[in-house]
Formats: C-alpha cells, structure tokens, sequence
C-alpha cells in the first residue's frame, strides 16, 4: 500500500434520513447509539456505507477496544477512533475499501504500511474495515438499546450478526465482538438552579433525562430546552418512571419533606446509583427519616450524601457538573456489570 491521498470530502445536500438522524443526536460528540444511527440512515437514504471497528491496539491509545466508526459512499463520517489525527485517513480508507467490497484489517501507527501516518501516543491500532453492514441487524441492535436491553454485535470478514450479550467487547477466534449497553438515564428530583443546572448539564452530556419538581418555574424552563419534566403536585405522589441497571436517581431537594415519600420508594426501584444533595448532618437527618419509614440497612447505605466529585461545591452550576461527572464515573464502571447477570447467552433472532 502507498501513500493515502486525502481527498476533500463533501457531504453535498442533506437526505430525509440523514437530516432526521441529525436531529437525534445524543449529545456533545458522538456515541455508540449516533454511529448505529448513521449506518441506518444512509440505508434508508440510499447511500452505502462502511463499518470500522478498532479491533487491536498497541501501546497507548486514546480510545477504547470496540470504538467505531462510519463512512458513507459521498465521505461523510461519524465517530472517531484517535481525537482527530488518523480519522481523515481512515475515512479514505474505508471508502477504497467500500469500492472493492472486501473486508480488510488495516494498522495505523507504529507498524503501519503507512508511513506518514503516526499516532502521537507512539503507539498503534488495528481496524476492521466491513462494507455493506446488514441493515437488519444494525435496526435490531437499535431497537434493541431503544428497549433498554443490552445489545452485541459479532464482526468478522463475511459482515455483521447480533448474538447473546453476556460476552463482553473483544476477540473470540475470528470474531470480534462489541457489547452495546443502554444509554445513561438519569432522573432527577428537585427544585431550583440545582435542578434545572443538573437535568440541562445531563441533558447536554447525552444522557436519557427526566426531571421532576414542584416548581411550574424549573417545570417551563426545562421543557423550553427539550427535557421531559413533570411537575410535582403532591408530597406523597409516586411518579410513573421506569427505571433499570442503567438509570441513576438524584435527589436535589432543600426541603427534606418532599424526600420522606420519595426516596424510601425509589429506594426500591433498579438503578446503578443513587444519591440526596446535603451535608453529612443532612444525611444523618435523612438516614434516621428512613430507618423510621423501615427502609431496609443495605437500601440506606446505598444512598449516596453528599454527592459530587467536588466537596463543599455550593454554586448551582459547579454542583451540577459536580454531580453529573461522579454519575458517568460510575457508569462507566458499573455499566456492563448487569450485562452477566440479567441476559441469557442466546443468538438474537
């Protein structure tokens, strides 16, 4: 292979599926959901397009195994598997690959036939590139994450399949896999800036976000931007929410009357995280409220107080993304967790 030639890519006149789809992005760059997404979109519209998945890396790499990538036949991409320094090369390469039909693993890096084309971590990653990926299965895989059910998808050199979940992203024999899980859900309770910051800050990040408050103030604001909000009318009202393994609950109330009803019950319900704004005194309050309400131990300890990275943060927007950045820790941490538990090993039909 010779020197790639970085031919200048035009989007041209955006289709009805492309447009739509661009309208559903999830947040402020791109996710595995917005990738699937523009895979079906260019389906829809017509145009073909290209799958490429990193597959192997060597040394540092500032994304992870499982990363992918999509080019349309016109050069249009989404998703990026370096920050920004191969992606270009990448897009040529897939399209010379979606010209031929064929499936191809391609290095960049350290190693790579391409030699004025280096990572600067010094190190490299392995590509594969799949044409023409089965628009059924990319749909299934999305209706699959639209249920909130784990999803996976199995990548070889003959195209794509969905199967089982309970095997996480990585080789098995010619196979590669990449285990999809649920977007983040986060449902928010309370009022004020600390409310409204929170719910706009997790709204931005690409979270699923439901707000809930007492206030026809944060109730108007936050429907102006987008968000599904609902406003609280009575102390002792249960919400009708959906929650599982993927979902954490924020309680931002400074009036501990709203959270006597509430929390006991959302104690209750699934979620990955959990927690109550308020000083360690509040939450002492808090937790002697719960063991009279007969709360089980193991439920109160699971109740985060104080929340937040940041300790003692007392400005509403600092707090907010004090907050937000302790939920997507533990996200990424707990997220694949219930994939081993919950799902069956099973092809999906």
């Amino acid at each position: 292979m010779g020197r790639i030639n970085h031919r200048k890519i035009s989007h041209g006149k955006p289709a009805a599926a492309r447009t739509q789809w661009l309208s559903k992005l999830t947040g402020l760059a791109s996710s595995p959901e917005d990738i699937l997404g523009f895979l079906h979109a260019c389906a829809q519209d017509g145009r073909e397009s290209i799958l490429v998945t990193l597959v192997g890396i060597a040394g540092a790499s500032p994304r992870a195994l499982g990363t992918q990538m999509a080019v349309a036949s016109d050069g249009e991409y989404i998703g990026s598997l370096s920050g920004g320094c191969i992606e270009a090369a990448v897009a040529e390469e897939a399209l010379d690959a979606l010209a031929s039909g064929s499936a191809r693993l391609v290095r960049f890096g350290a190693g790579s036939p391409y030699i004025d084309i280096r990572l600067p971590c010094g190190g490299s990653i392995d590509l594969l590139f799949t044409p023409h990926p089965d628009r059924a299965v990319i749909a299934k895989i999305m209706d699959l994450l639209n249920d909130r059910v784990p999803a996976a998808l199995e990548i070889s050199r003959t195209g794509v399949c969905a199967v089982g979940t309970n095997i996480p992203t990585g080789w098995r024999g010619e196979r590669f896999v990449v285990a999809f899980t649920p977007r983040l859900r986060i449902i928010a309770f309370g009022q004020g800036e600390e409310l409204t910051a929170t719910a706009q800050l997790a709204y931005a990040v690409g979270a699923l976000t439901e707000a809930f408050s007492p206030a026809q103030r944060d109730v108007r604001l936050l429907r102006a931007k987008g968000i599904q909000t609902d406003l609280l009318e009575f102390r002792n009202a249960r919400p009708a929410i959906r929650s599982d393994p993927w979902t954490a609950i924020v309680f931002l109330f400074h009036d501990r009357d709203w959270e006597e009803t509430l929390i006991p019950w959302a104690l209750g319900l699934p979620r990955f995280y959990i927690g109550a704004l308020g000083s360690r005194h509040s939450h002492a309050v808090r937790k002697a409220m719960l063991v009279a309400a007969n709360v089980l131990s193991d439920d109160i300890r699971s109740l985060r107080s104080p929340i937040g990275l940041t300790p003692s943060t007392r400005d509403p927007s600092s707090l907010a993304t004090s907050i937000i950045a302790e939920v997507v820790q533990e996200f990424a941490i707990d997220a694949a967790l219930p994939l081993f538990s919950i799902v069956q090993d099973a092809r999906v039909n």
